[in-house]
């Protein structure tokens, strides 16, 4: 292919139909750039400037002019390397929850910003997996993968039927926490080792579905006038007393 048409055909994946099709989608800028390749996340083209390849030492990039990749990026600046990577063969693991294992699962999460930084909270407290409830924003829209600054190639994403899920793991015996503003606190709650955190929509919150589970609900406990949380704050915080609970054993 030509670099016309290998430009024009990263231009595409800037549209989910696009990446579902040909199963790649871009990865724009140094630092992410950076982590995808040092991950050793299957790459399927580098496009760089001049510059910028020296600069990260890429070898087999293809040269491309400053300008030309500002048409392909989605980003205001940074766009002087993009790379196309190819999604893993499935939307990652659906395997029940392991033991002493946290799984962060996402119900109906449409901000693709607040996907990438879910993504990137989960990373940080150590969560090995992502369910994100079918209907959800695409984990590798551009500004998923952004925001996601390089965790979204350690943290394994499975779009799965969450209701579905989530009872099987109730009927085994897995603590499922449900987080509500109506929710007991957080820090009033023994928290334990292996689980599911589910957390829902900006909008809307968990999913009738969901809501429906017997499942434990938390929540964290304010003294603002603020009607709630950020759904990606929310998660950090409740990420960190599960993580303190468990430094704490």
């Amino acid at each position: 292919m030509s670099t016309k048409g290998a430009l024009k055909h990263a231009r595409s994946l800037q549209q989910k139909k696009f990446r579902d099709l040909h199963g790649q989608f871009l990865v724009q800028g140094p630092k992410v750039v950076q982590e995808l390749l040092a991950s050793g996340w299957p790459v399927e083209e580098v496009f760089a400037t001049a510059e910028q390849a020296d600069r990260m030492a890429l070898r087999g990039a293809t040269i491309v002019p400053a300008h030309e990749l500002e048409r392909v990026g989605t980003m205001e600046s940074g766009n002087e390397v993009i790379a196309i990577a190819r999604r893993p063969g499935s939307e990652g693991p659906e395997a029940d929850v392991a033991p002493d294992e946290l799984v962060l699962a996402l119900d109906g999460i449409s901000d693709p910003g607040n996907l990438g930084t879910l993504i990137r909270i989960a990373d940080w407290f150590g969560v090995k997996r992502l369910w994100c409830a079918q209907g959800s924003v695409d984990a590798y829209n551009p500004k998923t993968v952004q925001a996601a600054m390089g965790a979204l190639f350690r943290i394994p994403v499975a779009v799965v039927d969450l209701p579905a899920m989530l009872a099987r793991q109730l009927e085994m015996g897995v603590p499922v926490y449900l987080a509500t503003m109506e929710g007991r606190s957080v820090f009033e709650v023994e928290l334990a080792r292996r689980g599911v955190l589910v957390l829902g929509s900006e909008s809307h919150g968990l999913s009738p579905e969901v809501r429906a589970l017997k499942a434990t609900l938390i929540g964290i406990p304010g003294g603002g006038g603020s009607e709630s949380l950020n759904v990606a704050t929310a998660a950090a915080a409740l990420c960190m007393e599960f993580t303190r609970q468990r430094l704490a054993e």
